[in-house]
């Protein structure tokens, strides 16, 4: 696009670059150009600065402010070339400046330049679309590894929350019940950020209920007879066997919290290998923490995991969460930490989804403009 408000100063450039193979926009007042620019988005813009109507100061400070059309090139040609103007012109975002009158083959030079410029980052814009996409269908397809709804557990209710701090996240969690109607539920998180540790979580997460649920594993035929400890232990040993032998050289691992719950007698039989230590918050507020039994899974083949028990009793809560939280950080650089979160999740709520849902609210309002840093998951359980 040619804006010059002179029609002899339009012909000679028409002249210049017909041969060039370009095809060639002209306004000859500002308003003019800013209008076609929003309409047709030019590859390059070549513009004067005095002008009527609007002038190409004026022109330029739209342009770079709409974020529709900001990456156009724009080349300022003018007469009036004192280092001032030259100087608010790059500060405006102008790609160059030439002064009139101008040497035909710097012109064409500085217009050679400034379009492969734009298609470089027209190209880079097109990748990171594609990118995005990409990753916007990783992210859905992630999400049906997780559990759509929570089990209908009756007397017991459980509720999640989880926020992913990228695209997808290697953090994970699960819930659902086994043929004698006990539940199985766990908190994962897979070490490392973004794609590569997307892709582990659907590992961890897949083979941890697979042989959670199935009585192969253990030697028999009826998955009844099978004990809560054995269950455990068969599912996190197989599990931590096949990350750490099958994919060795990755170096991956995971934390975990894996327990299996009674439903009847409140009974927990579980293994913490390497997680934060749930809070089991007691009917008469008493707080008690489920330390690690064991080292993280899928590092080593040798590990050893101590599968161990409690008991809830009517009105406790188990909350269950991912270093996410108390390594979440604000604005002033600090953690949400370990005291605050005893603090926030001590408070009392009518319903588990209240509390995961308050719990993500204080979270979200700790970390204000600052980027989440850690996926964060939260998974509550209660009996009532």
């Amino acid at each position: 696009m040619i804006v010059d408000d002179e029609p002899f100063n339009v012909d000679y450039l028409e002249q210049e670059l017909e041969e060039s193979g370009y095809e060639l926009l002209t306004a000859s007042n500002g308003q003019e150009a800013l209008d076609q620019i929003r309409n047709a988005s030019p590859d390059l813009v070549l513009l004067d600065i005095m002008m009527p109507v609007m002038d190409g100061f004026s022109v330029l400070e739209q342009v770079k402010a709409d974020s529709a059309v900001r990456d156009i090139p724009i080349i300022i040609i003018s007469a009036n070339s004192d280092l001032k103007s030259v100087v608010t012109g790059i500060q405006k975002g102008a790609e160059d400046y030439l002064p009139k009158p101008f040497e035909p083959v710097i012109l064409h030079a500085r217009i050679t330049a400034s379009l492969e410029r734009k298609r470089l980052r027209d190209q880079e814009q097109q990748y990171l679309q594609s990118l995005e996409k990409e990753l916007n269908i990783a992210r859905d397809i992630q999400q049906q590894f997780l559990p759509q709804e929570m089990p209908n557990v009756p007397g017991w209710e459980i509720s999640a929350y989880f926020k992913a701090a990228k695209f997808v996240a290697g953090d994970y969690y699960d819930a659902f019940t086994l043929s004698d109607g006990n539940l199985v539920f766990m908190v994962g998180d897979v070490c490392g950020k973004g794609v590569g540790a997307a892709l582990f979580m659907t590992l961890f997460r897949s083979l941890l209920r697979a042989t959670s649920t199935a009585a192969y594993f253990s030697g028999t035929s009826n998955n009844d007879v099978i004990s809560p400890a054995l269950r455990i232990r068969q599912s996190i040993t197989i599990t931590n066997n096949y990350v750490a032998r099958t994919h060795e050289e990755a170096l991956v691992f995971s934390t975990l919290f894996i327990g299996i719950l009674n439903i009847a007698d409140g009974t927990l039989t579980y293994v913490n290998a390497g997680n934060e230590a749930p809070h089991l918050l007691r009917a008469d507020d008493s707080l008690e923490e489920l330390h690690p039994t064991g080292p993280v899974i899928g590092f080593s083949p040798e590990a050893k995991f101590e599968v161990k028990e409690s008991r809830l009793e009517t009105g406790d809560r188990l909350l269950i969460f991912t270093d996410g939280i108390p390594d979440s950080k604000n604005a002033q650089d600090e953690f949400f930490g370990h005291e605050r979160l005893v603090e926030v999740s001590t408070k009392k709520d009518a319903t588990c989804a209240e509390c995961v849902k308050r719990l993500g609210s204080e979270l979200e309002m700790f970390i204000g403009s600052e980027d989440q840093f850690d996926d964060i998951t939260i998974l509550a359980l209660r009996r009532l």
